[in-house]
């Protein structure tokens, strides 16, 4: 099956017509050799750099949500007004630098195990993925 038949196919099993602009946004998001972590802001400007294409914003965060609701990317919430999307859809931790806003992929060799001490009544944990913030040490600077 060629890129275009899977990205036709990922787009209709989102619910999305597969429109050319959407096609776009697949080549971006798929056709990668390494995964990576976007914003919605990020994404528009790199398929403008990569294909000259202007696609409206609507139609990159509909695409993009309608794919992280098929479980074809991940959503990573920074807090409560900014998220970032990960083309790496396994279970895996991050760090997130504060500084730069850059979001980096952390191995489970990594990090210790996770202890769970109590768990939400009638609930069964299905993943832990944790989510580190660094930033630069100002009183450690001269």
């Amino acid at each position: 099956m060629n890129n275009l038949n899977i990205f036709v196919k990922k787009l209709r099993e989102s619910g999305l017509r597969p429109t050319k602009q959407r096609l776009k946004i697949c080549e971006v998001l798929f056709f990668t050799e390494k995964t990576f972590h976007f914003t919605i802001n990020d994404l528009v400007k790199i398929i403008e750099d990569k294909t000259s294409e202007k696609i409206s914003l609507a139609t990159v965060y509909n695409t993009v949500h309608a794919f992280q609701k098929k479980g074809y990317l991940k959503e990573i919430s920074i807090n409560s007004n900014k998220s970032y999307f990960d083309t790496n859809i396994t279970q895996h931790h991050h760090f997130f630098d504060e500084d730069t806003n850059e979001l980096i992929d952390c191995s489970d060799e990594e990090i210790d195990s996770v202890n769970i001490k109590n768990n939400t009544t009638g609930k069964k944990i299905k993943s832990i993925e944790v989510l580190i913030k660094v930033a630069t040490d100002n009183q450690n600077q001269n």
